[in-house]
């Protein structure tokens, strides 16, 4: 990989200086952002504990943070924004680690209205989106309206539980559908009348109350990777018809300076230097490079760099890139033994 000189010229003497209590407090809002995200994944669970309406978030506590505003952030978000004001579903497509939930979490936060999260996979059918029976509550009914008679009757009722969709629809909520492609196809048929005639039809809820009226405010905002990855599901055009598509690209070298600067505490040069090298290895691997490796690039330094002096070189450089993408392959030895010669070569 070129000649000693010029790697030292290049990297050789950076340190990676970061402020102790300044990794403490972004420790905590990950620990505090995880919580969130644990608490919005676990719908299903709370559902089944009677909380439905407890998946419903405020704005400040989905707006992302960091979150850099660029021009080229920002053009984006007011596009997002614009749509949903005209009552509109939004559908956001695009590479992996390119940014697009934490877009879509913005712009649901910039309309102050409250936020229903939702992450997709194989397991989402119609009841995790819409709701479902959790048990029944048995109780007994006595009638002493006689003198010396007992007549006692037992009564079953049934408890039906709106999961995030039905309490979006109620409430006037955001509905932030992430990874939206992951699901069955067949699941989205419920969304068909909601954003057609403006009615949920609640399959298995029995009684007058089996449709709900859609709240005005309500908007749905969904999230969807290129559809070439894997465990991606191709969705009805019925549905897609409906829909207003955003692709959301990798952004430009400032903006993702910017946001790895944001998240991690290093040098301004060690910034530029990672992400260089993560937009010439987006170019130049058949594998997908994205935003999100060149911060977790930039948090491995900060670990394996501290050895007492801080300083790392391209060694060390192409050692993290390897093991923050080697993930992408199938793990065999030799594919990872070309992966890291290919890093080495385009450091």
């Amino acid at each position: 990989m070129g000649d000693s000189s010029s790697r030292e010229r290049k990297v050789r003497g950076r340190k990676i200086r970061a402020d102790r209590s300044q990794k403490k407090r972004r420790k905590a809002k990950k620990k505090a952002k995880n919580e969130f995200d644990r608490t919005a994944n676990g719908t299903k669970s709370e559902a089944k504990s009677g909380g439905g309406d407890s998946i419903l978030s405020s704005p400040d506590e989905v707006a992302p943070d960091p979150f850099v505003e660029t021009d080229a952030v920002t053009s984006l978000r007011d596009r997002i924004a614009g749509w949903l004001e005209a009552d509109q579903p939004v559908h956001l497509i695009g590479p992996t680690g390119c940014g697009k939930t934490a877009l879509a979490l913005s712009a649901a936060a910039a309309r102050d209205r409250p936020v229903v999260w939702l992450n997709g996979d194989e397991a989402v059918g119609t009841a995790e989106l819409v709701g479902t029976h959790a048990g029944g509550e048995r109780y007994e009914e006595h009638d002493q309206f006689v003198s010396g008679v007992n007549k006692k009757t037992q009564v079953v009722r049934e408890r039906w539980v709106d999961n995030p969709l039905s309490v979006a629809v109620k409430e006037g909520a955001t509905l932030v559908y992430n990874e939206f492609s992951r699901s069955d196809p067949a699941a989205h048929n419920v969304l068909l009348s909601v954003l057609e005639e403006g009615v949920l039809e609640r399959p298995g809820k029995r009684g007058a109350d089996r449709t709900v009226d859609v709240h005005p405010e309500f908007r749905l905002l969904v999230t969807s990777n290129d559809v070439e990855y894997a465990g991606v599901h191709e969705q009805q055009d019925a549905l897609l018809d409906r829909f207003v598509g955003v692709h959301v690209d990798y952004y430009d070298e400032e903006t993702e300076r910017e946001i790895a600067a944001a998240h991690v505490d290093v040098p301004d040069e060690t910034v530029a230097e990672i992400v260089d090298a993560t937009r010439r290895l987006r170019d130049e691997l058949d594998i997908v490079v994205g935003t999100r490796a060149a911060i977790t690039v930039a948090e491995g330094l900060t670990i394996f760099a501290e050895d007492g002096t801080g300083e790392f070189d391209d060694e060390l450089l192409a050692d993290v890139f390897t093991d923050v993408l080697a993930p992408k392959l199938a793990g065999e030895d030799d594919e990872i033994g070309d992966l890291r010669e290919a890093i080495r070569n385009a450091l």
